[in-house]
């Protein structure tokens, strides 16, 4: 009884919530990657967006005071790699803390002589366990050309739905956590020698610090870029496919098939189970 009411409220306060029509058209065309959605699935996901808006806890740092068009683009991108999964893989923590541009966070690692160091980490976005996800806002697009810090943090919060980041998130049934680390781990080996070697790379260099960050890495990838993740390592695209419950390759080749444009032969890897 008590969930039902729970849902029901914050449901009337995603249905108020004060989002002029047409900011939804004008945030939308900033993310590009979302044009391959369907009808149906961009009216699940601007539902989603206003459930998480009015869910979630929104604070601005340095003085930066969160204005509508950026909680709609961060919730848009949010909620993109749980349209088929639901909301409630967000559970379990409530703020989202905006700075603008990088920030610092000071570390301390602990090396193998018990030395203890302390550094200041310049960071972009950071996702904590149980706690806020922290992300840099630029208003110039071109400051994170190739870098999606929303779906990265995003991941990470999913990942650490199975305990600490590690790269492997709660799997669905069918899946097989065998097959994961099958696709996962000599791909993130492969690219971590490529990154090593010097190799200019299509995918962030930054996937090659751990597995984790090699997941959220190509996550992004996988919804801004997933004709390249295929391409590149397709092994790991299947998996994600299987784990979002989507297949956005397949749908920008659908849509380009549709428009008369050759494509490459379809990557669809058959029924998606749900």
């Amino acid at each position: 009884m008590i969930g039902r009411l729970l849902a029901w409220w914050q449901r009337r306060r995603a249905e108020r919530l004060p989002i002029p029509p047409e900011l939804w058209p004008t945030v939308e065309a900033t993310l590009p990657f979302l044009s391959r959605l369907a009808d149906s699935d961009r009216a699940r996901l601007r539902d989603f967006a206003r459930q998480f808006i009015a869910a979630k806890q929104w604070s601005g740092a340095r003085g930066l005071v969160p204005t509508p068009a950026m909680q709609l683009s961060i919730a848009l991108q949010a909620c993109l790699p749980v349209l088929h999964l639901g909301l409630d893989w967000y559970d379990g923590w409530v703020g989202i803390v905006i700075y603008p541009g990088d920030f610092v966070i000071p570390r301390e690692i602990v090396d193998d002589d018990g030395v203890v160091h302390e550094f200041d980490d310049e960071v972009m976005g950071e996702a904590w366990h149980g706690g806020p996800v922290l992300l840099s806002w630029f208003d110039d697009p071109g400051e994170t050309e190739g870098i999606n810090v929303v779906i990265h943090e995003f991941a990470h919060k999913l990942d650490m739905r199975s305990g600490d980041a590690d790269g492997m998130p709660p799997l669905h049934a069918g899946m097989s956590r065998q097959a994961w680390r099958a696709a996962m781990g000599p791909a993130f080996d492969d690219f971590r020698r490529r990154v090593d070697a010097g190799e200019q790379t299509a995918l962030d260099p930054y996937a090659a610090e751990l597995p984790s960050e090699f997941f959220a890495v190509a996550s992004e990838a996988f919804f801004e870029d997933p004709v390249m993740l295929c391409g590149e390592y397709p092994e790991v695209y299947a998996q994600l496919r299987l784990f979002y419950r989507q297949d956005p390759a397949q749908d920008i080749l659908g849509r380009l098939g549709e428009n008369g444009i050759m494509v490459a032969p379809s990557t669809s890897l058959g029924h998606i189970p749900e």
